[in-house]
């Protein structure tokens, strides 16, 4: 496909998911006909395994990708027990338990200039 003057404006999507939702989210995409290539990636608040998922999609398509990315990445609480760790300028260490919420979904949306299945 080849995104011209002529033909459906393609948007990038990129969604930022919890590891343990990627695989049901990929699988989800696909049962639509969706392609998606997914990236192992980490980082935020407990710097734990994420999933950064990319598609490129029509633009009348962007509804349904995000109600797909929303249905299968739930956000959960989750009781993290910190170890001490190495300290870095800017960190902070919290000695007791403490329930954070993990899972769900960031999603960007970005515009595609050019877009080529080849």
């Amino acid at each position: 496909m080849t995104c011209g003057t002529d033909t459906p404006r393609v948007k990038l999507v990129v969604a930022i998911v919890h590891s343990e939702d990627a695989g049901a989210l990929v699988n989800a995409l696909l049962d639509k006909e969706f392609r998606a290539t997914r990236l192992h990636s980490s980082g935020g608040f407990l710097k734990q395994s994420n999933a950064t998922i990319f598609l490129g999609v029509e633009e009348g398509e962007v509804d349904e990708v995000i109600d797909i990315v929303r249905a299968n990445c739930t956000s959960r609480t989750q009781v993290v027990n910190p170890m001490p760790p190495i300290m870095e300028p800017g960190e902070f260490f919290m000695p007791y338990p403490l329930e954070v919420e993990v899972g769900g979904a960031t999603v960007f949306v970005l515009p595609v200039d050019r877009f080529e299945r080849i």
